[in-house]
């Protein structure tokens, strides 16, 4: 296991991420952390490594992109002073594309869809223990399918900024296609993007082995 006793883990991101968290905090009591993978990780850590005290945050927000985020980064990241921090961006970036297609402004493209992240990656860095990388996934199994395709190009540019800036990498599309393999796209989210719990927990495992999660401790 990668984090250490009393260590702060902040997670951001888009909807995915949010899943109905508290305002303006994303961390206590009575469901803060919201109903999606963020809660599922808090409660895996707690279970398993209570004896780590790990606080876990979720400030993400729902519609962001990248832009977004770094719009409100100095306040719901660096202002929070998290030791680790999570980082899941890229649907919207992706989808306004194909559900808005005539709103150009809403698009992010990916030249700036990566220069933005590795913005906030390099402004981050030195302030962490550790970064993750998460890529964006959409619930398809066509990968010839144009938005599926997209993401796959999207999520690509994570892995190179991951690779080049020394932050653990998770595929979340990885993680999807082997269950994907068994079940139809809308199981595990009916407009192929908001996971089901299922879905949630495929998150949360793959962030969890990316992080040296032990299954087996006792």
């Amino acid at each position: 296991m990668q984090l250490q006793k009393g260590q702060k883990l902040l997670f951001i991101g888009d909807s995915i991420t949010d899943c109905e968290r508290a305002r303006p905090d994303g961390e206590g009591l009575f469901g803060a952390l919201g109903k999606g993978y963020v809660s599922l990780v808090d409660a895996f850590l707690q279970a398993v490594y209570p004896e780590l005290g790990i606080r876990v945050v979720n400030m993400g927000c729902s519609g962001n992109n990248v832009v977004h985020l770094e719009e409100r980064w100095q306040e719901d990241v660096l202002d929070r002073k998290p030791d680790w921090l999570s980082i899941m961006i890229g649907t919207n970036d992706v989808w306004r594309q194909y559900d808005m297609p005539f709103i150009k402004e809403s698009h992010v493209y990916p030249d700036r869809y990566e220069a933005t992240l590795r913005a906030l990656v390099e402004r981050t860095k030195p302030h962490v223990s550790q970064l993750v990388l998460m890529t964006p996934f959409y619930l398809e199994s066509n990968k010839q399918d144009a938005m599926r395709s997209s993401m796959d190009q999207y999520g690509a540019i994570v892995k190179q900024v991951a690779e080049e800036t020394g932050a653990l990498f998770v595929d979340t599309q990885l993680a999807f296609d082997a269950v994907l393999k068994e079940l139809y796209a809308a199981t595990l989210a009916w407009d192929r993007v908001h996971p089901t719990q299922a879905g949630h927990v495929v998150l949360a495992r793959a962030f969890l082995n990316a992080v040296g999660f032990d299954w087996n401790k006792g």
